[in-house]
């Protein structure tokens, strides 16, 4: 509201009027200033795959509420844990098995629990490496018997690719290469290799970390994905602003951003 100009339409308005005005114009901006400054701040505890995208779509509610969403991710079967210990957070956003068995515990409340998105497997390698097509069964299977090592995690996405070694024939073959390691540990010995080397893993991860290339998703007749889906913690501190933040994870532009960074 542009006071100058309602004062300028009421020129024979006593002093008091404009005062009454200045002052209604006052409290207007002092209001929307609170408004601001009340922001409220929620947490977040996520698996580490759905990071990159939760991050930009953390700071897209940011924008449309003036709220803010920190958060805290690392590999499932750790948040869940840390939550089991006495974490406290507002949302969670991990694998319905997890969630299932935190609300058995009290730690997540029982209802709807809406799915987020579903994040699919990976080849990758280091970012100076030959950029291999993986992307029929053939050529996949090619590339993995001519890699000199070979990292994935003990995991769920470890666990899935494990499955299609056996389903190709090639696990006894792959068994010298293979090196298992904890979820977030896969690149380590790729970055430090200086062979054919490849880690298997989530495609966000691959894809978004410092010197490792995503050759593909593993081919479409390989492939499983592994969902994910979002729960209100029963201890919330910021309860309503925490649904309101799940809500928005299904919204189009939350949509869309989670696509964009492999979560599908």
């Amino acid at each position: 509201m542009d006071v100058r100009y309602i004062v300028a339409l009421s020129p024979r308005s006593p002093p008091q009027s404009c005062r009454a005005i200045l002052a209604a114009a006052l409290t207007c901006s002092l209001s929307l200033f609170a408004a601001r400054g009340n922001a409220a701040a929620i947490k977040v505890m996520c698996d580490s795959p759905l990071e990159p995208a939760l991050i930009k779509v953390a700071e897209l509610f940011r924008q449309e509420t003036n709220n803010q969403a920190t958060l805290e991710c690392d590999a499932g079967p750790a948040i869940k844990k840390k939550i089991e210990d006495g974490a406290v957070a507002d949302v969670v956003v991990v694998e319905p098995d997890f969630v299932a068995t935190l609300t058995n515990s009290d730690k997540v409340q029982a209802g709807d629990r809406p799915m987020v998105g579903h994040v699919g497997v990976g080849l990758g390698n280091r970012a100076n490496s030959p950029a291999y097509d993986i992307s029929t069964v053939e050529k996949f299977k090619r590339t993995l018997l001519d890699a000199d090592l070979i990292v994935f995690n003990s995991v769920k996405s470890g666990e899935a690719f494990a499955k299609v070694l056996e389903r190709l024939g090639i696990a006894e073959r792959l068994k010298p290469k293979i090196v298992r390691t904890a979820p977030l540990d896969i690149f380590s010995p790729v970055l430090q290799g200086k062979g054919n080397d490849m880690a298997a893993g989530t495609i966000p991860l691959i894809a978004t970390t410092p010197g490792i290339k995503l050759l593909g998703p593993l081919p479409s007749d390989l492939q499983s994905s592994i969902p994910y889906t979002a729960a209100l913690m029963t201890a919330a501190p910021q309860r309503m602003m925490a649904e309101s933040f799940i809500k928005f994870l299904l919204s189009p532009e939350a949509k869309k951003t989670f696509a964009a960074n492999g979560v599908t």
